[in-house]
């Protein structure tokens, strides 16, 4: 044995020398500790031999050896049951940002959804404008082209002697009138599907907003 690990040391007034591979300090403090107890149960029991002393001193020291030991192995247990409920709640927490993740590409989905509808009903609308607007021409002049007609028809009664020139110009009134009837109803038609397909997209739109 190494003469570095001898150390001579007092336990209950006796001086002894511990060999060990231990440090000199560990050595010290071991027998410090022994010292103690010996101390503590020659309060408690008195005029007892220094043998039986040794041995309740052993025991006493056993027993805190044994109670460490299950102490040592019930912080081991609730380490293991920390380092289990940690990683529970960290897989809890990559649950929770996954999750938030996903809401934040739905949502901006959802906006973008909102977005396209929004512009197509903007569209919907500008496209009626423009409709109506040549809708309205295109009664102006289905109106004149009335009163031309009236008064077309007005001037052959007076004039029957060019009964045949007129008849002809007649004939060329009354096929723009129906040319111009076709159109009308054509734009009139076109004016319906345009407002159907508006309330469609009026209503895709409110919808989206509920639900947002």
């Amino acid at each position: 044995m190494d003469d570095n690990n001898r150390v001579t040391v007092k336990i209950y007034g006796q001086e002894y020398t511990i060999a060990g591979d231990k440090s000199r300090e560990h050595i010290i403090k071991v027998a410090d500790y022994v010292d103690m107890k010996m101390h503590e149960i020659a309060k408690v029991v008195s005029g007892v031999s220094m043998s039986s002393l040794a041995v309740l001193s052993a025991v006493n020291v056993a027993d805190d050896y044994f109670t460490a030991i299950e102490k040592l192995s019930s912080l081991k247990s609730q380490n293991e049951q920390l380092e289990k409920d940690s990683k529970h709640y960290v897989q809890l927490w990559d649950e929770a940002k996954k999750s938030f993740l996903q809401y934040k590409e739905d949502a901006q989905v959802s906006i973008e959804q909102k977005e396209e509808l929004q512009r197509m009903f903007n569209e919907k609308i500008v496209e009626l404008d423009r409709t109506n607007t040549s809708l309205k021409h295109l009664e102006a002049k289905y109106a004149a082209l009335l009163q031309e007609n009236e008064e077309l028809s007005n001037k052959l009664k007076a004039q029957q002697e060019d009964r045949i020139s007129d008849s002809s110009a007649l004939e060329e009134l009354e096929a723009k009138c129906k040319d111009m009837e076709n159109s009308f109803f054509d734009l009139q038609m076109e004016n319906i599907r345009l407002k159907s397909d508006l309330d469609k997209y009026r209503k895709l739109v409110e919808d989206k907003r509920l639900t947002d």
